[in-house]
């Protein structure tokens, strides 16, 4: 998906305004999670989520999708990550 129609998809939504956001090569975020729901487009580089026992990867033009509260960790590839993410808080 490029990144004009993942902005469409996330006005239909009901996600405010997207931000850009990096990680560093090979970084590392322990189990947690937000209190937003957050889809984000994948740009350059990798991440590693997992969920429960669940890892996925996700690469240039994959789309994730996180719930609010969901407990995951991160992982970031050997050229870290860059993603443009839509949060949207609950309520």
């Amino acid at each position: 998906m490029n990144q004009e129609k993942f902005i469409e998809v996330l006005a239909k939504e009901g996600f405010p305004e997207s931000i850009i956001v990096e990680k560093e090569p090979h970084g590392y975020i322990d189990q947690h999670a937000h209190t937003y729901e957050a889809k984000a487009l994948v740009l350059s580089g990798q991440i590693d989520i997992a969920i429960d026992r669940n890892r996925a990867i996700y690469l240039a033009g994959d789309v994730f999708h996180l719930q609010a509260n969901q407990i995951h960790s991160e992982s970031y590839g050997s050229k870290g990550v860059k993603y443009l993410v839509g949060r949207k808080e609950l309520g």
